[in-house]
């Protein structure tokens, strides 16, 4: 039997699939990722460095002895490299916990306490006598000044975000219009999110528009042309807001173009507002299921809080004590009426109670408000007016840097009220509520807030109450410390105080 030709499909060689091809933007982003990590190996290393030499210098009184100067050696060759290494190990360089979130701060933290239990163990098992001053020292070192500097360094690229637009990934939205006009103005107004939607493309039923209705947003094509559209885009990054025409196999074909260019696949489930700690996947028979874990609100978490909100609030008093009574005193001598100014509001569970703060407007303030309700700075049920007439010249310095709101305190340490919280709603603002606003009474109202931070009074009705709700679905005790953390930033930099 003569043997089948060289030639026949048999025989043939496999197709050699190509290599991928990154596109434009996503060489582009690829490349200042790479240098931002490249930065996070030198400051890393610096730290560990500057760390081990003062740990040397502090524990052995210097660099003159022999065994200070060998410790030295170790703090310039070995130190860092186990620094860099643990950091690697707890994923503290993927660029999926950078820039925005703790999760980079938590990782570099982990990474801290694995290093100091990997020398712990190490020199028991191996017998090393390793100086403990050395290490009781160097380590809790260079986990303090690494959590600062990389922190200094998210804020520097943040501030590029901000002010000249560098570090930001071009995204190209896939859904319906009303969904990409939200997501492009949250990213707009989030800049430190280092995302700029620009461009979209929509469904194929749906009518053909150049710009998306309700922002500048160019349109591209269909969901039959996202590859192309990236290209045209120059993006790096394809978001998939939630939409029935694009899920299971066509979505799996999308992140199968995708691949080609190296464009990174966002995809958003159609869940409002749940944060990530409340899901999780669960993969039955090839289907991967979102679970979706309850909010927490009671149990030995919530208990802790209430004893941080208590505690807390009775510090902050003894401590603000001459702060309060300073501006009690240029309130009573700067114009007539009383320093505090008392109102009813609506705590948890529809419970009223009397809110405290520092008088910020003049006594006739609340007869005057149906005059200026015709002028009313926002939308919904919220009054607001930036250039109020009823706030005196020192209510406005008050409010600007939220001083007006120190009496609080009495009304968290009364257990009316929680340090972080909802904003403490007015009685005619509850009853105007609609059925799913009155989630937000579940929990305590606050002193700060998600609202706090994220605009405070230049958010509108809608985006407020969205804020709320999504602080009562995603609390924990992290999410409080990281509200506490940025509130401090929010008042010095005095956004949205009117």
């Amino acid at each position: 039997m003569p043997l089948p030709a060289l030639t026949s499909p048999a025989h043939r060689p496999l197709p050699v699939r190509p290599e991928p091809r990154r596109g434009r933007g996503a060489a582009r982003t690829h490349r200042w990722k790479r240098r931002y990590t490249v930065l996070l190996l030198g400051i890393d290393a610096t730290v560990a460095v500057t760390a081990g030499a003062a740990a040397s210098a502090v524990r052995f009184g210097g660099f003159g002895t022999g065994i200070g100067n060998g410790y030295l050696l170790f703090s310039v060759t070995v130190f860092p490299l186990a620094w860099i290494l643990a950091l690697a190990l707890s994923r503290a360089y993927d660029v999926r916990f950078l820039f925005i979130g703790p999760d980079e701060y938590q990782r570099t933290f982990l990474a801290g306490v694995a290093l100091t239990a990997a020398v712990a163990v190490v020199s028991y098992a191996a017998k090393l006598e390793i100086a403990r001053g050395y290490v009781a020292l160097a380590l809790p070192g260079a986990l303090l000044l690494d959590l600062l500097c990389r922190f200094a360094a998210r804020k520097w690229v943040h501030r590029h975000r901000a002010e000249s637009a560098r570090f930001m990934q071009r995204v190209l939205a896939v859904g319906y219009e009303p969904s990409i006009a939200v997501l492009a103005k949250e990213l707009h107004r989030h800049r430190y999110h280092g995302m700029r939607v620009v461009g979209a493309c929509l469904p194929p039923h749906r009518p053909y528009r150049q710009r998306v209705t309700g922002c500048d947003i160019p349109v591209y094509g269909r969901f039959a042309d996202i590859a192309e559209a990236v290209e045209r885009a120059r993006a790096d990054t394809v978001a998939v807001l939630s939409c029935p025409e694009l899920q299971g196999p066509e979505l799996q074909r999308l992140a199968w173009e995708l691949e080609e260019s190296d464009v990174d696949l966002l995809v958003a489930p159609a869940l409002i507002d749940v944060a990530g700690p409340r899901t999780t996947i669960r993969p039955v028979d090839g289907l991967p299921l979102v679970h979706v874990d309850h909010p927490t609100l009671s149990g030995g978490r919530r208990l802790a809080k209430e004893l941080i909100d208590r505690v807390g609030a009775g510090l902050a008093l003894i401590a603000l004590a001459p702060l309060l009574l300073v501006i009690g005193l240029a309130i009573r001598l700067t114009s007539p009426g009383p320093a505090l100014f008392r109102q009813t509001r609506v705590g948890k569970d529809g419970v009223p109670f009397t809110l405290l703060k520092f008088r910020s407007m003049y006594v006739e303030a609340e007869a005057r408000l149906a005059e200026l309700r015709a002028v009313n700075g926002h939308d919904g049920v919220l009054f607001k007016l930036r250039d109020d007439p009823r706030v005196t010249p020192l209510g406005r310095t008050l409010r600007r840097y939220s001083l007006d709101e120190l009496p609080q305190l009495v009304n968290v340490l009364a257990g009316h009220m929680s340090l972080i919280g909802p904003r403490p709603p007015l009685p005619d603002e509850v009853e105007r509520y609609p059925s799913d606003m009155y989630r937000r009474l579940v929990v305590k109202p606050g002193m700060t807030g998600l609202w706090q931070v994220s605009g405070r009074s230049d958010l509108s009705w809608e985006e407020s109450v969205r804020i709320d709700l999504r602080y009562v679905e995603n609390w924990s005790l992290a999410l409080d410390a990281m509200i506490l953390w940025r509130t401090v930033f929010a008042v010095l930099k005095s956004r949205g105080a009117y």
